[in-house]
């Protein structure tokens, strides 16, 4: 039989998830910021308002290609070479 997880135990393993998910948060943010500095999206004067929408778009896009594809093919949409993602939204805005 496991042993019983004492209170401090859970409360450290609590704190190790909370900095796991910080980290990935930090990684997933520098990850979009890479991306909108390389395609000139940085540099724009766009209102967050715009640019929360076109991300909801290109969130629904991705969705809706999650539900189509296969079991396996859920993270397919984020691994796609560079160029793919977002090169709508770089089209229409690079004006």
């Amino acid at each position: 039989m496991g042993a019983k997880s004492s209170l401090s135990d859970l409360d450290a393993q609590i704190e190790k998830l909370r900095e796991r998910r910080r980290l990935l948060i930090v990684k997933s943010a520098e990850r979009f910021a890479r991306a909108a500095t390389k395609s000139g999206l940085a540099e724009m004067e766009i209102p967050d308002e715009e640019v929360d929408r076109i991300l909801e778009e290109i969130a629904a896009r991705f969705r809706k290609e999650e539900k189509k594809g296969t079991a396996g093919a859920t993270a397919s949409p984020r691994r796609q070479p560079s160029g793919v993602s977002g090169t709508p939204a770089e089209v229409s805005h690079d004006g």
